[in-house]
């Protein structure tokens, strides 16, 4: 008999990096679940299945506490052990603070920061009573800094990152692993969902999604704290952040995400 594929949960998983990782278990021995709530995930979910695993798709909207129970529901209808999950759903909302409608700005808290402790509240005390299981986390080099004219999400991300380096402590001694993904730009959806479009960092060069998965995955499959994915500038600019005060970080990031209209 053939031992059972180890079982992975994806969330954001429609397109972008959350669909590179879904790939990246999936080519790696993984049956996935994944989720997202726009149509995408269907055809995600057939491109997924030539990998030769199982893939199980729900469509939830992880903005809400619903939608989160949804997917808790269909995750414990399939009676898989969760060996490994990527908490990566996420969007942004660009520009000025002041412009932005507070129902926008709800909704991102409640994607980005909500659904992320509400998921790992359900998802990783089993893997704690079972001694096993991996966990990642797609925080952002944003995280590092202040982030005017997407301040929330750069808000966002700093919470994501410090949430996951805490429970990184809590749980160092049960077995489980902890990890942190800190992507750069990337060549995604997210500038035209954002509202981005009229930005400097909207038209400069930016990462493979797929080369930032296979950061992530890699870096979860060693059970290491965190991985700066992508290219070399985004470790630098994570470096330097730690020298430079936040007064001078956001002027600086300003630069880049400041609509130019």
């Amino acid at each position: 008999m053939t031992e059972p594929k180890q079982f992975a949960v994806i969330t954001g998983a429609s397109s972008g990096i959350g669909f590179e990782l879904a790939r990246q278990f999936a080519s790696n021995g993984f049956d996935v679940l994944i989720t997202a709530e726009d149509a995408e995930l269907a055809t995600a979910a057939t491109q997924l299945s030539g990998e030769g695993g199982e893939v199980h798709s729900v469509r939830a909207d992880l903005s809400t506490s619903a939608g989160v129970e949804q997917l808790v529901t269909a995750i414990a209808a399939t009676s898989r052990q969760v060996d490994a999950v990527a908490l990566n759903a996420g969007i942004g909302n660009g520009g000025a603070f002041i412009d932005i409608p507070w129902a926008a700005e709800e909704r991102l808290i409640g994607l980005n920061v909500a659904s992320t402790v509400h998921l790992a509240k359900r998802l990783l005390p089993d893997m704690v009573r079972r001694g096993s299981g991996r966990m990642l986390f797609t925080s952002s080099v944003a995280s590092t800094m202040p982030g005017p004219y997407y301040a929330t999400y750069a808000a966002s991300k700093s919470f994501v990152q410090s949430f996951a380096e805490a429970l990184r402590n809590e749980v160092k001694d049960s077995g489980v692993t902890i990890t942190a993904l800190l992507p750069g730009p990337t060549d995604t959806e997210f500038f035209d969902r954002a509202g981005m479009q009229d930005t400097p960092v909207a038209g400069a060069k930016k990462d493979d999604p797929a080369d930032v998965a296979k950061d992530g995955f890699q870096a979860l499959m060693a059970g290491k704290d965190h991985v700066v994915g992508g290219a070399g500038k985004n470790r630098l600019q994570t470096a330097a952040s730690k020298l430079i005060p936040d007064v001078a970080k956001s002027a600086l990031h300003s630069k880049m995400t400041k609509p130019k209209s």
